[in-house]
């Protein structure tokens, strides 16, 4: 399965950190880069519910392929949520279905820095995305 170009450089990234230190720089880069939504947007219908933090999601179809955009007050969550829009903006309804959210972390070398509480709210993001395509 071929990775969004986004995924595709977000690994090439991760790959090339030593230990846990440049990982937790690199991850607190991707949050300062998630565009922050508007007002307008982080409203109750917009919010994702079982993350510990604020988490506000939306999401278009465009010429059959997912755009989301996320914002949450939590550094952290920012960069987790950066990485996995990466991972699943551009993709089809089919695709963003199959999307193997711990996998994916994985492969960044993330998952052990992963909490049940993170875990669980990454989840709540993936089910949501899921809900806005069905």
């Amino acid at each position: 399965m071929t990775l969004p170009a986004d995924a595709q450089a977000a690994l090439d990234s991760f790959e090339h950190c030593s230990g846990w230190e440049q990982r937790a720089r690199l991850l607190m880069q991707w949050g300062q880069r998630l565009p922050e939504l508007n007002d307008a947007d982080k409203t109750d219908a917009n919010r994702v519910h079982g993350c510990e933090s604020l988490m506000w999601l939306v999401g278009e179809q465009v010429d059959g392929h997912w755009q989301f955009a996320a914002s949450s007050e939590a550094r952290l969550i920012r960069g987790l949520v950066a990485l996995l829009l990466a991972r699943v903006n551009g993709l089809s309804t089919q695709a963003l279905q199959q999307v193997d959210l711990p996998e994916w972390f994985n492969q960044l070398g993330l998952s052990r820095q992963l909490s049940p509480s993170r875990s669980n709210g990454l989840n709540a993001v993936l089910v949501r995305m899921r809900e806005l395509a069905g």
